[in-house]
């Protein structure tokens, strides 16, 4: 649905946003011009930065395809979803196992107008989209709720979202809270940036991004991504850089550090 200009309701396309401005650094068509300029400047920091995008989206689908094909997990809660692109974690999940239910979360209006309108699902599986924020975990969860059983295994996915929860303590308490929701078997997948491998470019990026851009992101220390999965076995090779995490040869060149670090984690 749109309004007379075209746009979808409640969309601002004068403020960029994180979701719109990783669509364009992977090549997608769902931004408007204020979102290109941002993506642009960091562009100009990090030249690379289109290929770091695709890097942690690969690994969303190296994570999925583990958790489908090999931990056995048939439920994803996807928190932050972003625009839909290639290989989305219903795909992913539902090529290895076509009874995979999966739950997207967002509250980005434009996010959720194009996944009711793209996500779709295998017959033997379901998607659902719930319309909620990551700072409200009981909302979360009880949406969730009504598509997953809490009783079996879930996957829970938070890929490149906590960097928007600036308060440390604040997020490891919510993703705390959500784990704790989750049955034994269970996982937590996740991706966010630090700047330990390239110090001054990203700490640009992240600055252009702060001054121009919604929602505001903080980087953290691979040290500080590992706390989030206190409680947790990490699945090998544990806390690394996004390329190197089960790296395949069908991935975009040969595997580099880049300044987003990922781990995958199991509930005992």
């Amino acid at each position: 649905m749109t309004d007379a200009s075209g746009r979808p309701p409640s969309v601002d396309d004068t403020v960029p946003q994180t979701a719109r401005i990783w669509n364009y650094w992977l090549g997608g068509k769902d931004n408007y011009p204020v979102d290109r300029e941002v993506g642009d400047d960091i562009l100009k920091m990090i030249p690379d930065m289109a290929l770091m995008a695709q890097a942690t989206r690969q690994f969303l689908t190296r994570a999925v395809r583990y958790l489908a094909a090999e931990a056995g997990v048939r439920q994803f809660l996807d928190i932050g979803t972003g625009l839909p692109t290639a290989d989305n974690t219903h795909e992913v999940a539902q090529r290895a196992a076509p009874d995979s239910k999966i739950v997207y979360v967002d509250n980005d209006p434009l996010v959720l107008v194009h996944a009711r309108a793209l996500l779709t699902s295998s017959p033997q599986g379901r998607t659902a989209f719930l319309d909620a924020d990551l700072r409200d975990p009981e909302a979360v969860l009880a949406g969730a709720a009504e598509t997953l059983d809490f009783d079996r295994p879930i996957a829970l996915m938070l890929m490149g979202i906590l960097g928007h929860m600036t308060e440390f303590d604040e997020a490891k308490s919510i993703v705390r809270r959500l784990v704790e929701a989750l049955p034994s078997g269970s996982h937590l997948a996740l991706y966010d940036a630090t700047n330990v491998i390239r110090s001054p470019e990203t700490n640009e990026a992240i600055r252009i991004w702060n001054e121009s851009a919604k929602p505001p992101y903080v980087l953290r220390t691979p040290d500080e991504l590992g706390e989030f999965f206190e409680g947790l076995e990490l699945v090998e090779p544990g806390i690394v850089s996004c390329p190197f995490w089960r790296p395949e040869p069908s991935d975009i060149g040969a595997p580099e550090e880049i300044d987003e670090f990922c781990g995958v984690g199991r509930k005992p």
